[in-house]
């Protein structure tokens, strides 16, 4: 079984499954916010971004698995221009956070960062230096990004091809999905068939302008791809060219995560939740949801959640699924954190009252 890592406002935590269940191993970074883990299985190395306010994005990496951590580079972008095409961009030159980790290429240490503002950074050199994707930051239709519930775009999903690391796909809210099939070199923007109700009439099918909460990609058919969308649910069968809106899940499809089965591309899970001003559990009552057709059918699993004035919220980045397909893992806005090991049907509740949880991995 792999370990559990749960990234915080209070620190990361990590978790090893024992005779007595899924018990807390370690905490590490206490009292700082921790918005990203990764976990890079090529050398063992762990990654985690921290987001200290007035002291800025840092980031940390540990090769003795948390034992000790070694501060390194953060990703930065260039001065800002003071002339010329780049001098009125409203969106501030500055990384806020790490909002998404990947391993890139096929080497250990290389990998992708995702950034708010949105923006993809590349390393060859497991975090030593950080070398910004020009290509998307200076493309011109990136001005027409705005923040969903945050002041500005932030680049959250990154979806790397099994057959072809080149090829990477991405989502960004509200900045729709993008992908590369050079390493970054172009990136073209895709995903037709999403719908933005929120948006003004001539602007509501532009795929630059979707928000897109969260994408997934099947490691086993990498061609499938799965969206939670700021307004429904998504599937693409052509590698996120075009998208299908899938029947609701519930009577919201309003929701933050999505996961889909590595192997298994009919198969994938999402939390819904109430839209907009609400952002809790619809009718206060937790569920998660999972489809086996491809989206035409859902089925809801209410067993170990909270049914009862629970107004927990799950991030995007709050539900992930191990590399069994069997076990998941749940973490709120409220500190809850749930184990099912029945492909969400049924859940446990880790006895711990933790920080509100921006992230779940396994690793």
């Amino acid at each position: 079984m792999q370990s559990l890592f749960v990234s915080t406002r209070k620190g990361l935590f990590t978790l090893e499954k024992t005779k007595l269940g899924f018990e807390v191993m370690g905490h590490h970074f206490h009292g700082e916010p921790v918005t990203q883990v990764l976990t890079d299985p090529r050398d063992g190395a762990w990654y985690a971004a921290l987001r200290l306010g007035h002291f800025g994005l840092k980031m940390r990496k540990s090769t003795d698995r948390g034992a000790s951590w070694n501060e390194i580079a953060s990703p930065a972008f260039p001065e800002k221009p003071k002339t010329g095409e780049w001098a009125d961009d409203t969106t501030p030159w500055n990384a806020e956070m790490v909002w998404s980790l990947a391993c890139a290429g096929s080497r250990a240490g290389e990998l992708w960062a995702g950034t708010m503002p949105a923006a993809m950074f590349r390393s060859r050199d497991g975090g030593a230096s950080w070398q910004l994707s020009e290509s998307l930051w200076f493309d011109e239709r990136r001005l027409g990004w705005f923040g969903g519930g945050n002041d500005h775009p932030g680049l959250h999903s990154i979806a790397v091809d099994p057959r072809d690391h080149r090829h990477v796909t991405i989502a960004i809210s509200c900045g729709g999905v993008w992908t590369t099939h050079d390493d970054g070199a172009i990136w073209q923007l895709i995903g037709e068939g999403m719908h933005a109700p929120f948006m003004p009439e001539a602007q509501v099918h532009n795929p630059n302008t979707q928000d897109a909460h969260s994408l997934a990609l099947c490691a086993g058919s990498p061609d499938v791809m799965w969206v939670q969308h700021h307004a429904g649910c998504y599937r693409s069968t052509d590698a996120g060219e075009h998208f299908t809106r899938l029947p609701a899940p519930t009577a919201a499809d309003f929701g933050f995560p999505i996961v889909c089965d590595t192997a298994n591309p009919l198969r994938a899970w999402v939390v819904p939740a109430r839209a907009d001003t609400f952002r809790y559990a619809t009718d206060g009552a937790m569920h998660v949801a999972r489809t086996d057709d491809g989206g035409k059918t859902w089925d809801v699993f209410r067993d170990g959640l909270p049914q009862t004035h629970a107004y927990d919220l799950v991030y995007r980045h709050g539900l992930a699924l191990a590399n069994d397909n069997t076990t998941l893992a749940m973490g709120s806005t409220t500190g809850g954190l749930w184990i099912s090991e029945d492909a969400g049907e049924s859940w446990v509740a880790l006895d711990a009252r933790l920080p509100p949880i921006a992230a779940v991995s396994w690793g």
